[in-house]
């Protein structure tokens, strides 16, 4: 008999955390996430999104057998920035079965609307600043760092469930052997003609490493506080997703935009980190995963280019421009062989336009649903 039950205890967790790999063990481009990095994001205490918001976690079971698992998500904040009654799920992950995809989805939407939701919006984990969306197209690739990544046939099991589609989201794809690099000729013209504004394009400054970070934070909330279901960081979790990410940050691909030591725009790469992340096991660091870990680093040649944007007010004065010039500038330095720009949003004409300007190639899609509830 099919059931779903709310976690309880470390025993379920590590179950939850575990599940997809169980799931995909025989998916050649599945990536486990790292074992500790899912406990501790999903722990109240550990990660400071439990400090304003509530999470419960479900597993679906039957016969004692685990076949799915979900996240029912209240982003308080979420709904105070947007004046919204909004619930959100993640952590989804299911057998190919429209039961145990209606009883997962089905525990969700109860104890949301149990909090006073009004509708249910996913996949996220936990808001758009994480991870966010539900593949439908572009299958044959395993995903990119921070990227999600699921089989086919959860559009169907989703839609059959009552979800429908509320915005695509756009990942892009670069090759160096196929990019034009007009962005990079005209390079020198572009900050050129920046400094008669008394703008400068600069890497992030890893010994003042801190005080960067709280003048981006102030950037990041305003740059991108009109896109869909966005919602401000806080100053502990900003402040703790910068703390993970200095790990593996090469400050060439981390450019701060300024004028007069106000930041007006910024870009921000890291290398795919999941080229190394596919080959350990249950995403384990020991007792192997830490050597693979730390050899593989050198070995990445790939970049996902997360965030690029500018203040209103500051755009299409070159900034952009710039800022892709001297990211594929110092990428060929790195021998990097290609990077992903994602996401955008579908409808964010301005960016997609200048990423397929400088020949990206559109290659895989992501989608939010919704339901009322």
């Amino acid at each position: 008999m099919k059931q779903v039950k709310p976690i309880s205890g470390s025993k379920d967790l590590k179950n939850f955390i575990d599940f997809p790999h169980d799931l995909y063990k025989n998916d050649p481009n599945y990536v486990p996430e790292l074992f500790i990095a899912q406990r501790d994001l999903l722990t109240p205490g550990k990660n400071p999104f439990h400090n304003h918001s509530k999470v419960q976690l479900f597993l679906a079971y039957d016969d004692g057998k685990i076949i799915g698992r979900i996240a029912a998500i209240l982003n308080r904040n979420h709904n105070e920035f947007n004046h919204a009654n909004d619930g959100f799920f993640g952590f989804f992950d299911c057998i190919n079965d429209a039961e145990t995809a209606s009883l997962l989805t089905g525990a969700v939407t109860s104890w949301l609307r149990e909090q006073g939701a009004e509708t249910c919006i996913g996949p996220v984990n936990f808001s758009t600043n994480e991870t966010c969306g539900l593949l439908i197209q572009g299958f044959e690739l395993p995903p990119m760092a921070m990227m999600p990544y699921n089989s086919p046939y959860y559009l169907t099991l989703l839609e059959g469930a009552g979800f429908r589609k509320k915005v695509d989201l756009f990942a892009y794809y670069v090759s160096y052997d196929k990019h034009n690099d007009r962005s990079v000729r005209l390079l020198a013209t572009l900050q050129e003609r920046l400094k008669r504004n008394n703008i400068v394009i600069r890497t992030i400054n890893m010994k003042n490493f801190k005080q960067d970070v709280e003048r981006v934070r102030e950037l990041y909330n305003s740059a991108w506080d009109k896109n869909l279901g966005f919602v401000p960081m806080t100053n502990e979790e900003f402040d703790h997703m910068a703390k993970d990410l200095k790990l593996i940050l090469n400050p060439d691909f981390c450019l701060i935009a300024e004028q007069e030591g106000k930041v007006v725009g910024m870009a921000l790469g890291i290398p795919n980190i999941n080229q190394i992340l596919i080959k350990i096991k249950r995403g384990r660091l020991l007792p192997f995963g830490i050597f693979k870990l730390l050899t593989g680093m050198k070995k990445i040649n790939e970049l996902r280019v997360l965030l690029l944007g500018v203040n209103e007010g500051y755009r299409k004065l070159g900034i952009e421009a710039c800022l892709y010039g001297m990211i594929i500038k110092n990428a060929l330095t790195h021998n990097i062989k290609g990077a992903e720009c994602s996401w955008m949003l579908e409808d964010n004409h301005l960016m997609n336009k200048a990423i397929e300007q400088i020949n990206g190639e559109l290659y895989k899609k992501y989608r939010i649903l919704e339901k009322s509830i």
